[in-house]
């Protein structure tokens, strides 16, 4: 009897363990391609463990990663500062509660193929143009965190993306080129926009302004950011704070339609 009272279920414990699994999935997402996935696949082991000794009723071992989970605490927080701070800002941004953001944060749920309008290939086309002409671009993604606090640094548009309208944007004599643009739904929403820089320390010293400040909003929102170099037409492409590689077009413009799903 008392095994069965042990594995019976109420309805709250099954709410409680699909709003913990919600929980460790979209965590997982929010870290996933980062140098944190590794931290917080270790912190899932050692929690994991810490559980299974208190219900082996192993009080010493139990007593110890008890002790190191709470005083890791303000460790995590410290490690963890920008997924956080990204998190917060999911929950605030004004197009959360959204129907089609709902769907996508619980596509695990419903498997339902969310595709994007935004034309990958025209932007990567204006790129490469801009990149043998050494123009220099800055181009921010917009997906689900808002951008509102960017954009109105800038001028309001409400422009089709098209290859010519980005090269036309970014030419050296257009009033327009100077800081960086905004594109939302395959719509350029804001020209001249001025993002916040990053500070990190760990940027090489021959990246300039341009990547620190795509680097410095993909920092603090979920954006995608492109630069083109002036210096050396390069193209670099940003998410969650770091350089992503790739090896041609193809696979930058897959890698692009793929985070954009997501």
């Amino acid at each position: 009897m008392d095994f069965l009272n042990f594995i019976e279920f109420k309805i709250t414990d099954i709410i409680d363990i699909v709003l913990v699994a919600a929980l460790l999935y979209y965590i997982y997402k929010l870290v996933k391609g980062t140098v944190a996935i590794n931290i917080f696949i270790g912190i899932v082991i050692v929690w994991a463990l810490w559980k299974l000794t208190e219900l082996l009723q192993m009080k010493m071992i139990s007593s110890m990663v008890g002790g190191f989970m709470n005083i890791g605490l303000i460790a995590l927080i410290i490690v963890f500062q920008q997924e956080i701070r990204k998190f917060l800002l999911m929950i605030g941004s004004t197009n959360f509660a959204s129907k089609r953001n709902i769907f996508k944060y619980f596509k695990f749920l419903k498997q339902e193929a969310i595709s994007t309008s935004t034309d990958v290939d025209a932007i990567i086309g204006a790129c490469e143009r801009m990149g043998s002409s050494k123009t220099g671009a800055l181009i921010v993604i917009e997906r689900n965190n808002s951008m509102d606090f960017v954009k109105s640094t800038g001028d309001s548009m409400n422009i089709k993306v098209t290859q010519p309208i980005l090269e036309s944007i970014f030419f050296k004599n257009s009033p327009l080129h100077d800081g960086a643009i905004v594109i939302q739904d395959n719509f350029i929403t804001a020209t001249r926009v001025i993002l916040p820089v990053s500070n990190d320390r760990n940027i090489p010293l021959r990246f300039g302004l341009r990547h620190r400040a795509a680097v410095g909003i993909t920092e603090k929102t979920d954006a995608l950011c492109l630069v083109v170099s002036e210096e050396t037409g390069s193209i670099s492409y940003i998410k969650n704070g770091e350089f992503v590689p790739f090896k041609g077009r193809e696979e930058l413009i897959h890698r692009i339609k793929k985070d954009l799903e997501q």
